[in-house]
């Protein structure tokens, strides 16, 4: 099939981009003539044409519009199935990779509906979920909340899971990075280390991260921080909270495997999330997941492998921590990788599939 797929930039700095980079491989992989369309110069995956739609410089309110309306005409090309991951107007299938925006304000900031930009993007998403003709969420929970916020009939509804790179994202990498790693962020080797990873530090608890720091009862224990967000502001909080030489902020990496390898537990305590790949990834490399009940990521997150608990409790943070610190190493290891091998990207493709021969070529 001749696939096009609607798409943001994306690089290797995050879970969301280097989602979207594993599945254009995959399509290419499985046989699919892909094409990725959107704004910004993007280096794809081999055998990835790329189409560059022109967004000129705009006002953050007006910058959803143009895309809308640039996806709009390359869309019309004649294409066999046209994918978005943007709130464009004529496409086949919607992956909502980033859940409902209506849900996020109502999760994260209540009051901002109001403002222009919001107001934009929640007239775009109704006639997102309103017109296209497949829906497809990437979580249980993500499914569930468009259902009762948007109404979408079960039949245009669907659950694909995202895939991850299992050899990038490893267990065996513990022996090749943990003591560099470590050594790079002046972490003594005996000591506990949590490890943030996400950008849009609000949404993501990272406030929720470093109040439970103190509450773990050990003085040694280090938090890495990694990602993009108001840096000063939390660098603040952790002074409040006595806490400040015990945070490394490592700021946005392209290596975030080594740092997977160099941490002994993953903690996201985040207030909304659809499904970050940052539990696939930390999984895949054998790391135990301290996740919260608003991530969809807690749905492949069991008590084998780590942890689920309340978004806004420090308390219910740190216990769990606590708690697997207490494990076994080895088999938190085991049971971590075991829950990310089987989302892999030729599984996602393949329910992907199944979708496009459903679909092919009506919406235009």
């Amino acid at each position: 099939m001749k696939v096009l797929i609607i798409a943001r930039p994306f690089s290797i700095h995050g879970g969301v981009e280097t989602a979207t980079s594993g599945l254009l491989g995959a399509l290419v992989a499985h046989g699919h003539d892909v094409h990725r369309a959107g704004p910004g110069r993007q280096a794809t995956p081999a055998g990835v044409t790329d189409h560059r739609l022109p967004l000129p410089p705009l006002p953050a309110a007006v910058r959803p519009l143009a895309l809308a309306a640039l996806a709009a005409r390359v869309a019309a090309a004649g294409w066999d199935v046209v994918q978005s991951h943007e709130r464009t107007l004529r496409q086949d299938v919607y992956r909502a990779g980033e859940g409902s925006h209506r849900a996020y304000l109502d999760a994260v900031a209540p009051t901002a509906s109001r403002r222009l930009r919001h107001r934009v993007m929640l007239a775009l998403e109704r006639r997102v979920f309103a017109r296209t003709p497949q829906i497809v969420a990437i979580s249980q929970a993500g499914r569930a909340e468009i259902a009762r916020l948007h109404g979408v009939a079960d039949e245009r509804l669907s659950v694909v899971y995202n895939g991850v790179d299992l050899e990038r994202f490893h267990p065996r990498l513990r022996a090749a990075h943990r003591e560099a790693a470590r050594a790079e962020a002046g972490l003594q080797p005996s000591a506990w280390t949590l490890l943030f990873a996400g950008s849009g530090f609000e949404r993501k608890g990272l406030d929720v991260a470093l109040q439970a720091l103190p509450l773990l009862g050990d003085s040694a224990a280090r938090l890495v921080v990694i990602g993009r967000g108001d840096v000063a502001r939390y660098r603040a909080l952790a002074r409040e909270l006595g806490v400040a030489d015990r945070v490394v902020w490592l700021g946005v990496r392209a290596d975030i495997e080594r740092w997977y390898a160099a941490a002994d537990v993953l903690v996201l305590p985040t207030r909304y999330e659809p499904f970050g790949n940052v539990h696939l990834e930390g999984l895949a490399s054998g790391l135990p997941v301290v996740t919260s009940r608003a991530a969809g990521g807690a749905e492949v997150v069991n008590a084998r492998c780590g942890a689920v608990v309340d978004p806004r409790s420090p308390d219910a943070l740190a216990a769990a921590v606590a708690g697997v610190r207490g494990r076994s190493p080895v088999e938190l290891e085991a049971a971590a990788r075991a829950a990310a091998e089987p989302f892999t990207f030729a599984r996602q493709v393949s329910e992907l599939e199944r979708l496009y021969k459903r679909v092919g070529g009506r919406n235009r």
